[in-house]
């Protein structure tokens, strides 16, 4: 990590080379979520079966899954293409620091069932199988009585008096634009990762979009749909039916353009009907 400089922040450096383009865009859209683009997209879920069904022989202690597959895909994904770790705050795009993956525990499933706040923060050397024994760690945390720290500041902000609350809000949007927001608070909430991972496969729905925000600096939102049969056709118009899962990806378009974004996915893509890449280190790369 280089010095920091007069602009940069403790969380991103400030990117000081770009196209005019990309330069100007924050100043003339200044805010996330009216930059939101969406892509679908649908996957063969053939080799993930088999390699899920081949990692789990051993009968781990754990098992391996296709969430633990997902967030693996969507680290090596961000680690490979590092425009896919900006963020735009206060006008300005920067280069994240760090790469991580945030995502939403459920303690019970049920319509009063507690949720708790994980985050996986990677290493260019991990793989999916430390990613795996991290998330286990996360999940194992999350579901016992322990309060992440995310959870903690929400219930210490419910606690002061709604006369004073305006003036929190508004001291806590000030400190978010120029990005002096207490570590703690950053570690704890999803919005200040490189991605927002949900499941909503596991609670029976389909794909969708989730929106970004304009707190934070999370410019990546993957929805992962429900797992089941679905038909791929082949060029003379017959079909098979295949297990599949659809993707819902909400990203900030300012970061880049189309041919960049469209090569992100197709890298995702490769990445997911190929998954025994995901054994390679993050930073290994892959050719797509």
């Amino acid at each position: 990590m280089g010095k920091k400089k007069l602009g940069d922040r403790k969380d991103g450096k400030k990117l000081r080379k770009i196209s005019s383009m990309h330069a100007i865009m924050p100043l003339m859209y200044p805010n996330r979520c009216d930059n939101e683009a969406f892509i679908a997209e649908r996957i063969d879920l053939t080799n993930v079966n088999k390699y899920l069904e081949k990692k789990n022989a051993d009968n781990p202690e754990y098992a391996y899954n296709l969430f633990q597959i997902m967030v693996t895909a969507v680290l090596k994904i961000i680690t490979l293409r590092p425009k896919m770790n900006r963020f735009i705050a206060n006008k300005t795009m920067y280069q994240r620091n760090d790469i991580s993956a945030a995502f939403t525990v459920k303690k019970i499933f049920s319509d009063n069932g507690a949720e708790a706040l994980a985050n996986i923060k990677s290493k260019p050397t991990d793989t999916i199988d430390t990613i795996h024994d991290e998330i286990f760690r996360q999940v194992s945390f999350c579901r016992s009585d322990a309060v992440d720290d995310g959870t903690a500041a929400m219930d210490f902000v419910q606690k002061i008096p709604g006369f004073l609350m305006q003036w929190v809000g508004a001291g806590a949007r000030f400190l978010d634009r120029h990005g002096w927001m207490p570590k703690d608070v950053c570690n704890g909430d999803p919005y200040y990762h490189s991605a927002v991972i949900t499941n909503l496969g596991s609670i029976k729905l389909h794909a969708g979009y989730h929106h970004l925000t304009n707190w934070g600096t999370c410019s990546v939102f993957v929805a992962i749909g429900e797992q089941k049969k679905r038909p791929f056709f082949h060029e003379d118009g017959t079909f098979e039916m295949k297990d599949s899962i659809d993707l819902g990806l909400t990203i900030d378009e300012r970061l880049a353009d189309g041919y960049y974004y469209s090569r992100t996915v197709q890298l995702l893509r490769k990445l997911l009907e190929n998954p025994e890449l995901l054994e390679l280190p993050l930073s290994q790369e892959v050719e797509f």
